[in-house]
């Protein structure tokens, strides 16, 4: 067995494994023996199959399981080895020779990996983001007014609401949607400050193809790339995140999984209007949340976003810009 890296650029390299038949010999053997045992053949007692036959229907198939097991063991041995951070899985390349599967003969196996990149970023008390007051113009105001005016008559309820009563329930309104439209925008805007200031670069094609391969055809070519810009933005900042979770030392925890389980179960209660559910329904909807790999790989990562964006706000300079609704929702 032996294996050689080919660097195409900082980030794409190229491995190629050469394969004896001595790498995958006992191998085929034990796989040809456990065939023989457990097969049926009419005409033959279970076990007692001729060998040969069982090598002449078995044969390629047993040769090419035993050499992806070898191709699966040297590859992670030597990504280990080489303390490799790999993107993705490493895919098999358009370089790769023709196979004559056939038992004997020596194998070359090429495949293409991407490195994770290095991302090294400072947060620091110089650094300066714009952070967005938005103001409400009197045509928000009044067409809010309006559909509210429409709201209560329509359910007309038993004690209507005062003209000065709806216009302040509208400003309260207004002033609770547009604080949680300026968080969300300067949580963005951190976001793209660090991944520009990281300087972030991606390996875009093969990522592109290890998307494909990841997903099995559920989506098409098509559908990467026309979300792929979307993707490589996300994939940036959880790499710049990772970066600096380390950097400031922060660690997600139990409890802090557990308390996102249990903010997000109550968020959506309110969501549907309920906002006094008893405490054993909360707990019973957060288990069955913390069973879940998929949820708990969310809950992880906006732990992680939570953690790492406070430290941010906590430490840069911010730049206070007034804005109308109108000209915010143009950024």
């Amino acid at each position: 067995m032996n294996i050689t890296k080919k660097q195409i650029d900082d980030l794409n390299l190229e491995l190629t494994l050469d394969i004896a038949p001595e790498d995958y010999a006992e191998d085929v053997r034990k796989k040809l023996a456990e065939r023989r045992r457990t097969a049926e053949f009419k005409g033959f007692r279970k076990g007692m199959v001729p060998a040969s036959l069982i090598k002449r229907v078995y044969g390629e198939q047993v040769l090419v399981d035993a050499v992806n097991e070898v191709i699966g063991t040297a590859l992670d041995k030597y990504i280990t080895d080489n303390s490799l951070r790999l993107l993705g899985e490493p895919l098999g390349s358009e370089n790769q020779p023709e196979l004559d599967w056939a038992e004997g003969n020596s194998f070359t196996f090429v495949f293409d990996a991407a490195l994770s990149p290095e991302v090294n970023v400072e947060v620091e008390a110089a650094d300066e983001i714009v952070k967005y007051s938005i103001t409400s113009s009197a045509k928000e105001k009044a067409s809010m007014v309006e559909n509210m005016k429409k709201f209560y008559e329509e359910h007309k309820e038993e004690t209507p609401k005062s003209d000065e009563e709806i216009e302040k329930e509208v400003a309260e309104r207004l002033k609770e949607n547009h604080q949680q439209e300026a968080e969300w925008r300067l949580s963005k805007d951190i976001r793209d400050f660090y991944v520009a200031k990281a300087g972030v670069k991606l390996p875009e094609e093969f990522l592109k193809r290890w998307l494909f391969a990841a997903n099995q055809g559920k989506i098409s070519k098509e559908d990467i790339e026309k979300d792929f810009a979307g993707f490589c933005e996300d994939f940036k900042w959880q790499l710049v995140r990772g970066s600096l979770m380390q950097k400031f030392g922060f660690k997600v925890e139990q409890d802090d999984i557990y308390e996102a389980a249990k903010a997000y179960v109550t968020y959506q209660y309110a969501m549907y209007g309920l906002g006094n559910v008893p405490e054993d329904m909360i707990m019973e909807a957060v288990g069955n949340i913390l069973k879940d790999r998929r949820q708990l790989e969310r809950l992880s990562e906006q732990v992680e976003d939570n953690k790492v964006l406070a430290k941010i706000k906590e430490t840069v300079k911010f730049k206070e810009k007034k804005i109308s609704s109108e000209k915010f929702r143009e950024l």
